[in-house]
């Protein structure tokens, strides 16, 4: 067997034959597949001039620098291994071999981009995009906002924290999983260099980590140090890392206070049973509503789970306050508009509502953006948290 073959084969012998296809992919990540099928076409002059032109362009690439060195001693035939050259370092190498496994896996998953990820039910007008970071790939896609459904767009290698997804406290170096918004952006001026060229703090922890007792915070989208094109799969104190240049193309996607952030630990795909349950749900919306504008309190109050919180407020406390409330009103108006539904990961029965209120009574009047959290239990949809967005 031609040495380059090998050394092909012992990095990705888990996966059918590469072709690369349906959206086009950065282009870095671009060249070096293209460096990678030459090599399992056994054509080493061409693997070596792609990883050559990539390497001009981003000569901080580890990756592709590894690469290009096994190819140089391959025509020497001095290699048995993937990044066997002599005093390597073990673990960087791993990460490397990490790094490689999961850009070919990527590239060989393209042909889901047209399907629908189930946690986008509907998006608001004002949310132009809606970010997807699957964990078990390493993957963040963008998905375009077109009239309340998505569509794809694009995606980015992406790296996660050192021990993996779910975090549940402060320093477990784990990213979390959940439904999340960007709450700012950070110009490179005001970062320490390990945060790359730009940082965009994420909501973690969010009212459903609040009330799991979830820690930690500081949990942001950001970019590499100077110096490093990109960093292995797993290597973040919690965040999700993605190459400057990459984050730079994101920027255009990226809505401050707006753009929802949903990280998974794996990618799941819209069935004809949610499109059953978004239309169920937001029937149950409007009804909550409607009762609401009713002034028949008990009637309003079927519509939250026995196990209801706040932020300040259990079940028995919030029925307490809302009959007190009402005894005070001749009528009550409700409008609900700009509503979205994002179906929480590791959750499947739960749904994060947000909807712009207008409320209006003989005795008070406010406009709001509201958030609720619907859970589908066997006698329906049930409101487990309602709070300010």
């Amino acid at each position: 067997m031609p040495k380059s073959a090998l050394i092909f084969l012992l990095l990705c012998s888990f996966l059918p034959v590469m072709a690369v296809a349906g959206p086009v992919l950065p282009s870095a990540e671009k060249q070096l597949v293209k460096s990678l099928q030459a090599i399992n076409n056994n054509h080493l002059d061409v693997a070596l001039n792609e990883v050559d032109s990539l390497l001009r362009v981003t000569p901080n690439f580890k990756l592709a620098q590894l690469v290009k060195g096994d190819l140089l001693m391959a025509h020497a035939g001095v290699i048995d291994n993937f990044g066997s050259a002599a005093n390597a370092p073990h673990d960087e190498i791993n990460d490397l071999r990490d790094e490689a496994r999961v850009r070919l896996q990527r590239v060989l998953s393209q042909s889901d981009t047209g399907l629908r990820p189930r946690f986008l039910w509907q998006m608001d007008a004002q949310q132009k995009y809606a970010l997807v970071v699957d964990t078990s790939r390493s993957t963040l896609f963008v998905y375009e906002n077109v009239d309340g459904e998505p569509r794809y767009v694009t995606d980015f290698y992406v790296t996660i924290g050192k021990l993996g997804a779910d975090k549940s406290y402060s320093g477990d170096q784990r990213t979390p999983i959940g439904v999340y918004f960007i709450k700012a952006e950070l110009p490179k001026k005001r970062l320490a260099d390990i945060y790359g060229d730009a940082a965009y703090p994420l909501s973690y922890p969010n009212e459903w980590d609040h009330r799991n007792k979830r820690t930690g915070s500081g949990i942001w989208l950001h970019g590499t140090p100077s110096g490093t094109y990109s960093r292995p799969p797993r290597a973040s104190n919690g965040c999700v890392v993605l190459a400057n240049a990459d984050l730079e193309k994101l920027a255009p996607y990226v809505q401050v206070g707006i753009t929802p952030v949903i990280i998974t630990n794996q990618m799941d795909w819209s069935s004809e049973q949610d499109q059953i349950d978004r239309a169920s749900l937001l029937q149950q919306v409007e009804q909550w509503r409607k009762d609401w504008a009713s002034l028949d309190t008990d009637a309003y109050l079927k519509h939250y789970a026995p196990d209801f919180s706040s932020s300040d407020m259990d079940y028995p406390a919030w029925a307490k306050q809302k009959h007190l409330v009402n005894s005070t009103k001749s009528w009550v108006r409700v409008g609900i508009t700009d509503v979205s539904m994002f179906v929480y990961p590791e959750q499947p029965h739960m749904v994060v509502v947000d909807f712009e209120q207008d409320y209006s009574s003989n005795n008070l009047s406010n406009r709001m953006k509201k958030r609720q959290y619907w859970i589908k239990l066997d006698n329906g949809w049930k409101i487990i948290y309602e709070g300010a967005a």
